[in-house]
């Protein structure tokens, strides 16, 4: 078997596709979450701690030369990117909390009783055929 068809037979199982419709989407709701986080979220918080901007928030390391930009330690971004990361996560936390609810609840649904084997049935039939007699 040739690699190519290897990768092919690889890249079309189920779980794989799934996977990264997965990846599609989770990266689509990243980029949901990062603008609600900056644009919705930030802006009343900042308002709230007297009109600070959390993406301003910075530590100047190094000055800027006429050779070199200055060196910043951004720590207002990493405040946005932490709650950007606690409400992706709270996200996925509620979705696999749903899921496993929805699990349980089969799970907890009573299986329907076996067939009878045959011998059962023929044993059964057996025991009629006499109790009539």
């Amino acid at each position: 078997m040739s690699m190519g068809s290897e990768f092919k037979d690889f890249a079309m199982r189920g779980n794989v596709v799934d996977m990264a419709v997965g990846i599609v989407i989770g990266g689509a709701f990243g980029k949901i979450v990062s603008s609600f986080v900056a644009d919705v979220l930030m802006p009343p918080i900042g308002l709230a701690l007297g009109g600070v901007d959390f993406s301003d928030l910075a530590v100047t390391l190094k000055a800027a030369t006429d050779e070199a930009e200055a060196v910043m330690l951004n720590y207002g971004s990493f405040i946005q990117t932490v709650i950007d990361f606690l409400i992706i996560a709270f996200a996925i936390f509620l979705v696999v909390k749903a899921m496993n609810s929805m699990k349980k609840k089969e799970e907890e649904a009573p299986a329907k009783p076996p067939e009878p084997s045959k011998e059962e049935v023929l044993l059964t039939e057996i025991r009629d055929a006499l109790r009539s007699n």
